[in-house]
C-alpha cells in the first residue's frame, strides 16, 4: 500500500509540475512577444487567462503541503501563494485601469521565469529522481535577482492601485449596518497588505537563502 501511494504521489506530481511548466512558459512567451511588439501596455491583455489559470492553479500547492505529499512547509507556501493570487484576483482582475502599468511586464516575467526553473526542476525529479546540476543552480540562485523585481512589481501594483480602490467605493466592501454587524473596507485592506510586506518579505527572502545554503551544500557533498 505505502508502495502505491508513493507511485500514485509521484505520477500526480510529474503531471502537475508539467502541466504548470508549460502555462508558464505560455505566459512567459507572451509577455515577452507582446513587450517587444507592441509595448507594456498591452501585455496583460496578451497574458491574462493563461495567467490567472497558472496562478490559480498554485492554490493546489496548499493543500499539497497539508496533505503532506510535499516537503515544503505550509508556512513559507500559503504567504507567497496568497500574496500573488490577490494581486492577481484582487488587483490585476478587479482594476482594469492599472494593466497598462510597466510593473505588469516586470511582474508576470520575473514570475514566469521563476515558475518555468521551479516546476521543469521538481518536474524532473518527480519523473526521474533528480535533476541536472545547472538546473538545481538556477533554481536556487535566480530568485537572488528575481524575487526582489517580483515583490517591487507587486508592491508597486497594490500602490498604484489604490487610488482606483479608493474610488470604487463599496466595490468588495461591506458596510454596516448589516445582519452580521460585520464591516470590511477593501481600501484599508489594501493598505494592511501593503503593511505585510514590509516583515513578510525579508522574512521569506531570508527563508530561501537558508534552502539556497542547504540545497547547494548537499549538491556538492553528493
Amino acid at each position: 500500500m505505502p508502495g502505491m501511494f508513493s507511485a500514485v504521489r509521484r505520477i500526480y506530481l510529474t503531471a502537475y509540475n508539467w502541466t504548470l511548466f508549460f502555462g508558464w512558459l505560455q505566459v512567459f512567451y507572451l509577455a515577452v512577444s507582446t513587450l517587444w511588439n507592441s509595448g507594456h501596455e498591452s501585455v496583460y491583455a496578451a497574458v491574462e487567462k493563461p495567467l490567472i489559470l497558472a496562478q490559480s492553479a498554485a492554490l493546489l500547492e496548499i493543500l499539497h503541503s497539508l496533505a503532506g505529499i510535499v516537503r515544503s512547509p505550509v508556512t513559507a507556501t500559503l504567504p507567497q501563494v496568497a500574496s500573488r493570487l490577490y494581486v492577481t484576483w484582487g488587483i490585476l482582475y478587479s482594476f482594469p485601469e492599472i494593466r497598462t502599468h510597466f510593473f505588469v511586464s516586470s511582474l508576470v516575467i520575473s514570475w514566469s521565469i521563476t515558475e518555468i526553473i521551479r516546476y521543469s526542476f521538481f518536474g524532473l525529479k518527480e519523473a526521474f529522481g533528480s535533476a541536472p546540476s545547472w538546473l538545481l543552480w538556477l533554481r536556487y540562485s535566480t530568485f537572488l535577482m528575481l524575487y526582489p523585481t517580483g515583490i517591487t512589481s507587486e508592491v508597486g501594483l497594490i500602490y498604484y492601485a489604490l487610488p482606483y480602490l479608493k474610488e470604487s467605493g463599496d466595490k468588495f466592501s461591506i458596510r454596516m449596518p448589516n445582519r452580521w454587524n460585520f464591516s470590511f473596507d477593501y481600501y484599508c485592506n489594501a493598505v494592511l497588505v501593503l503593511g505585510f510586506y514590509v516583515p513578510g518579505s525579508p522574512h521569506l527572502y531570508g527563508y530561501m537563502l537558508e534552502q539556497r545554503k542547504k540545497a547547494l551544500a548537499k549538491a556538492k557533498t553528493a
